[in-house]
């Protein structure tokens, strides 16, 4: 919105030239969302407190998260607000590749409210069924693998990282294969939000990527030298990665260990179908595998317990997700907080390297 009105002014202004450029709009929603995220948060938290939205906790979990029951969950109401209104107003509003992130990020948002608000209402931490909350965000993730496939789709072919001319051309099972990375990359996200700002370093991270491929692959003369897949228009998402930085920034600072505020799945289910969307609109669906290694590790970790009992009554783990199997080792939730965010960098760090070496 803030664009297009500048946009015009620019012709008349001239220092308001710059707000065409992607990077000054990035930065600019980044700053926005941080600053929203900042100014709101104090006032967000007291509400939560005085509504008594507070986290139920699993008796089956770790005895230390005991005394977390009752801290205000929901907080990723306020990263949807701080990353949704700086994108709208920073972002071209034309572009179709803003809109299907935008209705993920909001729809997954709203099944993420849905899933919250039973918890609390029912005093169960297990809140909606999992089928229920799969079979919704299929549906939703359908349409707009839908809507990309027959309208703005430029291929359909996957390419494998680091690997110049490896792709595998998967025609209409794209859609379904789309569908699957945005929903396996949201629940993902989920799992991984175990413990105070375990999930929200490691999706600030692969927004980072994100941003730095979109922009790339938006970029015809950089996209061209880096021997890239041209996509026109992706550059406008990097604005709506950069977004997700600066508003996870803001609840970092609240969320930090001891957390005053959780994000409960509103956060994590709408902030792992943005990742999930960012990396199929970018052509980077494989590379996400390293992007979230991290969310990867923590889902494979749940399906290894899982099938291991099942199969042969022993758990592989001491408990799934794997970030518990550390705490019940006897790690500091400090420590395991600040290893996995390391572990995350270093995967993005290689992710990057597929720009040059491939």
């Amino acid at each position: 919105m803030l664009y297009h009105l500048l946009y015009r002014l620019a012709d008349d202004i001239s220092f308001l030239n710059v707000t065409r450029y992607i990077t000054f709009r990035t930065m600019m929603a980044l700053l926005s969302a941080l600053f929203i995220s900042f100014v709101l948060s104090p006032w967000f938290i007291k509400k939560l407190k005085k509504k008594q939205i507070g986290q139920q906790v699993r008796e089956l979990g770790p005895q230390s998260h005991l005394t977390k029951a009752g801290t205000p969950t929901m907080g990723g109401g306020l990263i949807l607000l701080a990353l949704l209104l700086p994108a709208l107003l920073w972002t071209d509003l034309t572009n179709t590749y803003f809109w299907y992130t935008f209705v993920i990020t909001a729809a997954f948002g709203i099944i993420g409210y849905w899933d919250d608000n039973l918890k609390i209402a029912q005093k169960n931490p297990q809140g909606m069924r999992g089928k229920h909350k799969l079979i919704l965000q299929f549906i939703i993730s359908l349409l707009v693998c839908s809507h990309h496939y027959f309208y703005t789709l430029t291929s359909t072919a996957l390419v494998f990282p680091f690997f110049k001319n490896l792709t595998l051309d998967i025609g209409p099972l794209y859609i379904l294969f789309g569908a699957f990375v945005i929903v396996g990359t949201s629940h993902s996200v989920n799992l991984t939000d175990g413990l105070d700002g375990l999930a929200i370093g490691p999706v600030m991270t692969s927004a980072f990527c994100f941003a730095v491929l979109a922009y790339v692959t938006g970029h015809y003369v950089i996209a061209e030298y880096l021997n890239y897949h041209f996509i026109k228009g992706s550059g406008e998402l990097a604005i709506f990665a950069a977004a997700i930085i600066g508003a996870g920034l803001g609840f970092l600072w609240y969320n930090t260990y001891p957390a005053q505020v959780f994000m409960g799945d509103i956060g994590s289910l709408s902030l792992g179908g943005t990742l999930g969307t960012l990396a199929l609109l970018t052509k980077h669906e494989l590379l996400m595998i390293i992007i979230g290694g991290l969310f990867v590790v923590e889902a494979l970790s749940v399906i290894a317990q899982v099938t291991s009992f099942k199969l042969t009554g022993r758990r592989v783990l001491k408990m799934a997700p794997i970030h518990h199997h550390f705490e019940l080792r006897g790690w500091p939730e400090p420590r395991i907080i600040v290893r996995f965010w390391i572990i995350s960098i270093i995967l993005a760090l290689v992710a990057l390297l597929s720009l040059k070496l491939r």
